[in-house]
């Protein structure tokens, strides 16, 4: 299936999304992180030290998601992407991807992650109350 340009034009228009993260017993977690989009892969790319809490729990159980939010008061403005999909320490390439978009990081020891997303749904109110845009990835 292919993704709705309208998705990726949502995550291009933000920074920061929340990762929710469990261990293995399935205690929940969230934080919030900067992002780098992969389109290619479908992919976040984002930095978090390993021995934040979050990281210790993506190393034992890589099932996470995600959520981006457009922050407003006005109903019919309402946006927000829902995401699944599995987190592992980053790929080749992931590096130069996230200090595209945030060179200041590059003064910064950087312990990237990535996260693949296996789906997305966007809700977006400005395409009528409650609509949705689902994409799934194929295997």
């Amino acid at each position: 299936m292919e993704l709705d340009g309208r998705i990726e034009k949502f995550i291009g228009k933000h920074n920061v999304l929340t990762l929710a993260t469990a261990t293995e017993e399935g205690a929940p977690y969230c934080c919030n992180l900067f992002y780098a989009y992969d389109k290619d892969d479908k992919a976040f790319v984002f930095t978090s030290g390993p021995d934040t809490r979050h990281a210790r729990m993506l190393a034992r159980n890589a099932l996470t998601a995600a959520s981006i939010v457009l922050e407003t008061r006005v109903v019919g403005k309402v946006q927000g992407l829902q995401i699944t999909g599995r987190t592992t320490p980053a790929a080749e390439g992931d590096k130069s991807l996230y200090l595209k978009k945030f060179p200041y990081a590059a003064l910064a020891d950087l312990n990237l992650w990535r996260m693949e997303a296996e789906t997305m749904k966007l809700t977006d109110n400005t395409l009528g109350f409650g609509k949705k845009l689902i994409w799934q990835r194929q295997e």
